[in-house]
């Protein structure tokens, strides 16, 4: 008898019914409203020579994002679905593939000024934004603005947007002309180097099997019909209510079992079936 997998199953059994602590994602991630902003953006503990990091996330399968598996370089079912359909000749399944195919979003450590207290969180944005990150680093000029001592604070303005039919918000990048360092308060400065959230443990790390579930539902509505109120959740799904938006709720349109106009249900579950049953 395995007495610590023992001691794991009374544990659970005996949280069960009990009140999940609901988690305050505004100390997690920095989501601009409408307004201007000064921010640094800090070395990454993760990651010395990069303050960024690229995730994928599935949408539309749950009410919030799941991380894909393949960030932990594991087998993912609906990665595997996706390409399934893209050997197809089907206009309709390359259709399907590209929604269903997980999308990816880059995220950086930030300290927003003003509000110091709250410490590093993290932003979240898109290629665009990335991209110009990239471009004014890689210029001399402005060089390593996540330097300690002789950095560069960016000016964030946010104005809403409409992105695919849903309100948003969309935001400018200027970095400061003068560097500076992150802090004058020691302590602040080690604070935010070494307590920053991780992105890949604020949503839950799925087994293959959980989202070979989840795509097999996905794929077949009708048949879990009374489920769909209560889809396989990510860590963020219990919160969202309390918490308010996710931060990147509103930036992707989510693809719908409902809405996606697919290959005929049986194609897709014959696809799906062929796909796992080795």
């Amino acid at each position: 008898m395995d007495l610590s997998l023992i001691k794991q199953k009374l544990a659970a059994s005996q949280s069960k019914g009990k009140p999940k602590e609901k988690t305050d994602y505004s100390k997690i991630f920095w989501k601009p409203k409408p307004g201007k902003y000064q921010i640094r953006i800090l070395p990454s503990k993760f990651d010395k020579s990069n303050p960024f990091r690229e995730i994928y996330f599935h949408y539309g399968f749950a009410r919030g994002p799941i991380l894909a598996l393949t960030n932990w370089n594991e087998k993912d079912p609906i990665v595997e679905f996706a390409k399934q359909l893209r050997k197809s000749s089907d206009k309709d399944d390359w259709q399907l593939a590209k929604k269903v195919e997980p999308k990816l979003r880059y995220f950086a450590p930030v300290l927003v000024r003003g509000e110091e207290e709250k410490g590093a969180r993290l932003w979240e944005f898109g290629k665009l934004t990335y991209e110009q990150l990239l471009g004014i680093a890689a210029d001399e000029d402005y060089g390593d603005y996540t330097d300690i001592t002789d950095g560069r604070d960016f000016t964030i303005e946010a104005v809403e947007d409409t992105v695919a039919g849903r309100k948003s918000v969309k935001c400018s990048i200027r970095p400061k002309v003068k560097s500076s360092p992150i802090s004058e308060d020691a302590a602040l400065v080690q604070k935010v180097l070494d307590e920053q959230p991780d992105i890949l443990t604020v949503n839950k790390h799925h087994t293959f099997e959980e989202l070979q579930e989840t795509l097999n539902k996905w794929l077949n509505p009708e048949e879990t019909a009374e489920e769909t109120e209560t889809p396989v959740a990510s860590a963020t799904d219990e919160d969202e209510d309390e918490a308010g938006d996710l931060p990147w709720e509103k930036e992707i349109p989510a693809p719908s079992p409902y809405k996606v106009e697919a290959p005929a249900k049986t194609s897709n579950a014959d696809k799906f079936d062929s796909l796992f049953n080795d």
